[in-house]
């Protein structure tokens, strides 16, 4: 469909101030009379806290205020469930935890602060593994685990559990039954870092009355507000969260963190506190990607036909479910278990366990890059083993049109096949294979697009140029120039005459934030909504102007138009629109779907890596990824979030990993969490499958949770394409593939 600005490669409208450097992050905030907060944590992963003493801290000159737990009330935090205090309360649970904290006139005061807080533990023993964390007997990281608001019912005689979830659909036992084989496989995954390189931050000042204004590096303002407002119980009304700019997210950036110590330091001290985490803290405290082990159990007929799935999913939650922004204090992966192939029977049973390490939270599709790596790696493993070509078992049992998902659902327009075809073509699949120790591998995803509630608020100016309000952070995707082409295609009119601007959250009743690939479904369809009631009161103006009814009244390039009418231009109908009104016009609207609309989206890749047999090192020459992607609104966004996706990925597969020693993080610099650079980067190549068939406004899908999922499963199978070695535990490293070479190599 031709469109006059949705489908273009329009500039971000961000983009300016990122390459000047005139945006503003919460560091880089300047508020008069603030203080430094600083944070003291725990150095062990499982202890009594017998003794505090912050008495010599208290008498350094230039601090303003230090706090324990003693000196606060018994204040539990999360997302969803409340099991996290302030700081840390009798007990700590994982290297990094908060037991104190110090307001100072600079950083250095508070770092000496610090120095001065004398702390005794008495270290009780710990439980870093998620599997012996729910076994009879394991030490217990939560003894009184009921007291903890929001916590999901979980079964009592399982020790250490933050959740259970069981999704299952068909007749397991029966699909087991008629299988000809039954494959049982374990596959594990790393605890990572998310990898971003603004380290959060948060402004707090406490004004008149009890006003609280809050600045924070977080993607969901809102959420950030009434989070605070329940777990310190100060009526929501009294509590501004300003949105800023965000420098990278992946999930990360959902939870409050350290705002609460923050708000008891400005209150403590009467002065506003600011506190930004050296990156050194980031990587100890801040929020993981979750550790899994995957056991699948997969039952086929003699031709690879798929008879039954069962995967057991036991993720490392960590010390606490405070940062889960879930309602099941869960993670999802599980729900996507083989979701587009034909599955007559599934069970997908999850554990999200509590262990002594850092707590975890949501991370670029949350759960499924686990559940992806061992489901497709065992697909691969299936054929193998049965003799099959490896395109042709995922093809006989790919979704057709019409077939319910292995869950149930029914989606309409399933194209997975095509997507898979796309793929294989982009990637010259029938081709010789490409070399000696060169492989190729891969692999498939499936995943909707989520709505939500939302408002937005669009201003018509004298002058025929219109605002956009909207209470989304900007934490990188474009999202804001995605909406500045919705709704200058839905006025007919050019992007340079729409601006975006956000501000804080009294500015609009709601807001989700960013995140689940969501944002252009929720507040992209509240500025679209807007933009239409717009036009429509718009339209009328139009239609006294040029004296005809508003069903005759058309708008192209900038101008309203009627029969035997030369028209109006769009400036001029708005001036006259305004100036009726009195003044600009301020127009706001809330959007709320009524259900989720029921289409999906489709990714399939394919991964090209040459092994060198001496080093086991991988390198990765070439990905390519087919996306099922509806109308592609902007195609300069939509493939950075691909090609950002795909590296994320990749980062992921070989190399992110925080790795501990007797609970304590081992990469506490960037320089030892290794993240792809530009050297790593292979020949990547997108093919889209566009068809007018997406819930977004335009008829677009969601992009930016799809290309990182399939990554780690596609390499891994072509690294086993190319040297045989099947890796059952990420990362991939250059060790893994070389003591994998040694075993297959006979003995003399």
């Amino acid at each position: 469909m031709a469109y006059r600005t949705v489908g273009k490669s329009v500039p971000h409208v961000e983009g300016v101030g990122k390459v000047t450097g005139t945006t503003q992050y919460v560091a880089d905030l300047a508020v008069p009379g603030a203080l430094w907060g600083k944070v003291l944590r725990s150095p062990v992963p499982h202890a009594r806290v017998v003794k505090v003493d912050t008495s010599k801290a208290r008498e350094l000159a230039g601090v303003h205020a230090v706090i324990s737990a003693a000196d606060l009330p018994p204040v539990y935090v999360g997302s969803r469930m409340k099991d996290m205090p302030v700081l840390a309360r009798e007990r700590v649970r994982f290297v990094g935890e908060p037991v104190a904290a110090v307001a100072a006139e600079s950083n250095e005061i508070a770092e000496q602060a610090l120095n001065l807080i004398e702390v005794e533990y008495e270290e009780i023993p710990a439980v870093f593994d998620p599997v012996e964390a729910i076994r009879a007997g394991a030490p217990l990281v939560h003894e009184e685990r009921s007291r903890y608001k929001n916590g999901p019912p979980v079964p009592e005689d399982v020790p250490n559990l933050q959740s259970v979830s069981v999704r299952k659909n068909g007749n397991i036992e029966e699909g087991f039954q008629r299988a000809w084989r039954i494959f049982e496989h374990t596959f594990r995954t790393q605890l990572t870092h998310h990898g971003y390189l603004e380290s959060h931050a948060c402004v707090v000042r406490i004004g008149e009355g009890g006003r609280v204004e809050v600045w924070a590096t977080n993607k969901a303002p809102y959420a950030l507000r009434d989070n605070l407002s329940e777990d310190l119980a100060i009526a929501k009304e009294k509590i501004k969260v300003h949105i800023m700019s965000v420098g990278g997210d992946f999930g990360g950036k959902a939870s409050l963190i350290d705002v609460p110590i923050g708000y008891f330091l400005a209150e403590r001290s009467g002065r506003p506190v600011k506190m930004a985490l050296e990156y050194s803290e980031e990587l100890m405290a801040g929020a993981h990607r979750h550790p899994a082990v995957i056991t699948l159990r997969t039952g086929v007929e003699e031709d690879g036909t798929l008879c039954a799935v069962e995967a057991k999913i036991i993720y490392s939650g960590g010390a606490y479910a405070a940062f889960k922004i879930n309602p099941e204090v869960t993670v999802l992966g599980g729900r996507r278990l083989a979701s587009y192939y034909r599955v007559p029977a599934i069970k997908a049973e999850t554990y999200c366990v509590y262990t002594n390490q850092v707590p975890c939270t949501q991370t670029r599709t949350p759960g499924s890059p686990q559940v992806v790596f061992a489901m497709e790696s065992q697909m691969d493993i299936i054929a193998r083993e049965l003799g099959l070509d490896r395109v042709a078992i995922r093809m006989r049992n790919l979704l057709k049109p019409g077939d319910a998902s292995p869950m149930g659902e029914r989606w309409q327009h399933i194209c997975v096949r095509e997507t898979l075809k796309k793929a294989l073509q982009a990637s010259g699949w029938k081709r010789s294979k490409p070399g000696k120790n060169c492989g190729r591998g891969l692999a498939l995803y499936e995943r909707g697009t989520p709505s939500g509630r939302a408002s937005a608020a669009i201003t018509v100016e004298e002058d025929g140029g219109i605002t956009i309000l909207t209470g989304v952070p900007d934490v990188g995707p474009g999202f804001y120039t995605v909406i500045q082409q919705i709704v200058s295609e839905t006025l007919g009119i050019g992007p340079e005459k729409v601006g975006v601007r956000f501000e804080d959250t009294d500015s609009l009743p709601y807001d989700p934030g960013t995140g689940g690939s969501k944002s252009t479904n929720t507040s992209g369809h509240a500025a679209y909504k807007a933009a239409r009631e717009v036009r429509e009161m718009l339209v009328g103006v139009a239609a006294r102007t040029l004296g005809c009814k508003a069903e005759e009244v058309r708008q192209a390039n900038g101008r309203f138009t009627a029969p035997r009418s030369k028209g109006v231009s769009f400036d001029q109908i708005a001036r006259t629109a305004v100036r009726e009104n009195g003044g600009p016009i301020f127009h706001l609207t809330m959007y709320e779907p009524k259900e989720e609309p029921p289409v999906t989206s489709f990714a399939a890749q394919v991964a090209e890596v040459e092994v060198n047999p001496e080093t086991g090192e991988v390198k990765v020459k070439k990905i390519t990824t087919a996306h099922d992607s509806g109308i592609v609104l902007n195609t300069n966004t939509f493939q950075g979030q691909v090609d950002g996706g795909v590296i994320n990925g990749m980062g992921f597969t070989l190399m992110e990993e925080t790795p501990m020693v007797d609970g304590r993080i081992t990469t506490l610099s960037m320089g030892d969490f290794k993240i792809p650079c530009i050297k790593d980067i292979p020949k990547l190549t997108t093919v889209l499958l566009q068809s007018p068939t997406g819930p977004v406004p335009y008829q677009g899908k969601s992009i930016a949770e799809m290309p990182n999922v399939p990554v780690a499963a596609a390499i891994a199978n072509a690294v086993a394409d190319a040297v045989g070695v099947r890796l059952f535990e990420l990362p991939i490293t250059a060790e893994k593939v070389y003591w994998g070479l040694k075993q297959k190599i006979p003995t003399k």
